[in-house]
């Protein structure tokens, strides 16, 4: 049925994204429609506060007034757009405290695969067959076709520090984990 799926963004009335998510969770298990409506998200992050010199860690939204949403999506030939089926569009636009998608005139516009990852929405893992200590090759940026020795990794943040010999000098510079492949 659906030829993919993308994320779509839409408004709540502000302090509304629980209830929101909750509720339109609740009519796709209802409505069995599990295959059209894969994923409802309110993004958050863990911060820290300091009120009264007393450090309080707590879960604030990322985007106040949105929720995002994972839809099956297919090409429609006559408009040549993606688009989602009418019975996903009526359920998130008719459910309480939704005032709409997030779009032009209102009208659905799916994220990009950069947005959604910008957005933190979509997680790309990338698995490195390479540690501190081997010698690599860079295979993107500006220090394509580099060699050098990986320094350090921090795959929570993508990216590794490798040394490289540059006008005989050794210089760190910082890479995507996905830049650098481990020559054998």
């Amino acid at each position: 049925m659906a030829d993919e799926y993308k994320w779509f963004v839409i408004h709540t009335y502000s302090g509304y994204e629980n209830k929101v998510a909750a509720n339109i969770e609740k009519i796709v298990d209802n409505r069995k429609m599990r295959d059209q409506i894969v994923e409802v998200r309110v993004p958050t992050e863990t911060v820290t506060e300091i009120k009264d010199d007393k450090k309080r860690v707590v879960e604030r939204k990322r985007y106040p007034g949105y929720v995002l949403v994972k839809l099956a999506v297919f090409y429609d030939n006559v408009t040549r757009e993606l688009k989602m089926t009418d019975e996903a569009w009526y359920v998130i636009r008719n459910t309480r405290g939704v005032t709409g998608f997030v779009g032009p005139e209102s009208k659905p516009i799916p994220l990009s695969e950069k947005e959604a990852l910008e957005l933190g929405v979509e997680v790309r893992t990338i698995e490195v067959d390479y540690a501190v200590g081997d010698f690599v090759r860079i295979i993107g940026g500006s220090f394509d076709g580099f060699m050098g020795t990986v320094e350090k990794i921090e795959p929570e943040k993508d990216v590794v520090r490798v040394i490289i010999s540059m006008m005989g000098r050794e210089t760190p510079i910082e890479l995507g984990l996905d830049q650098v492949e481990r020559v054998v």
